[in-house]
């Protein structure tokens, strides 16, 4: 069977809920449009929209320090910019991102349900053709579904894909063989990609994406089974175009 694309998502704001996509259009040079668009600023490190740099996540809210945040359901409406926010099925939160007032809400929101403490009040940030990625390279992120199933037989507990957040889900791949991507073109779609690194895992995958709990070890658990802490890897579109769901997924040039 050959390996095939069995979701797409986006991340609209860093940490947050994620859009699923049917099809969506790559750049050369650009990560998956629309993800990591917006982020939650509580670094002491200031960001300036007019000339943004890049940012470890230790700056931002992010399920790695702030578990809560994954019991919120959030929408972004990309033509009104606005950021709805729901828990346990009840509106909790609103706000027009590209309106001051707007972000005032929704900022003054985290900064109560977030519970920083210590660090500043979260301050939405943005800047045009930024991305928020947890590397400095606008990358697209491809996880195989095979390899977190192997990781789920060796821990003999269900593990959520979502938990890894990445753009590209990839089904009918064997298991770990995305690894040897590395340093080589891929063909998604009308898309040519080339694949660049693994993804070393952080606490962040250690939360349950529904319960909002830390209820697994992600990181040590590969270690301990793999002997690295990686999963999934991150790609650069080299060649843009479109992909959609059921796109195969093969070296470029070689046909399977």
């Amino acid at each position: 069977m050959q390996a095939n694309v069995a979701r797409l998502q986006r991340f609209p704001v860093k940490g947050l809920s994620a859009e699923s996509l049917t099809r969506v259009v790559l750049s050369q040079g650009e990560g998956m449009p629309g993800d990591r668009r917006y982020a939650l600023h509580v670094g002491t490190a200031p960001f300036d929209p007019d000339a943004p740099l890049w940012q470890p996540k230790t700056n931002f809210l992010t399920l790695m320090r702030d578990e809560r945040l994954a019991r919120l359901t959030t929408r972004f409406d990309p033509s009104t910019g606005v950021l709805a926010i729901d828990r346990d099925g009840k509106r909790v939160a609103y706000g027009d991102l590209g309106d001051p007032a707007g972000r005032t809400v929704i900022e003054q929101f985290f900064a109560a349900y977030a519970a920083a403490g210590s660090r500043r009040t979260p301050r939405v940030v943005s800047a045009t053709g930024h991305m928020f990625s947890d590397v400095p390279e606008k990358r697209v992120s491809i996880l195989g579904l095979e390899s977190v199933r192997d990781l789920e037989r060796v821990l003999r507990v269900a593990v959520d894909p979502p938990r890894f957040r990445a753009n590209i889900h990839v089904e009918a791949l064997p298991a770990w063989s995305e690894f040897g991507w590395v340093g080589r073109e891929i063909q998604i779609g009308a898309a040519r990609l080339r694949v660049t690194d693994r993804i070393e895992r952080c606490a962040a995958t250690n939360v349950d994406p529904r319960s909002g709990q830390r209820d697994l070890n992600i990181p040590r658990a590969l270690e301990d089974a793999y002997g690295h802490a990686e999963c999934g890897v991150y790609a650069d579109v080299v060649d843009g175009g479109e992909i959609a769901l059921g796109d195969g997924v093969t070296i470029a040039g070689s046909g399977g």
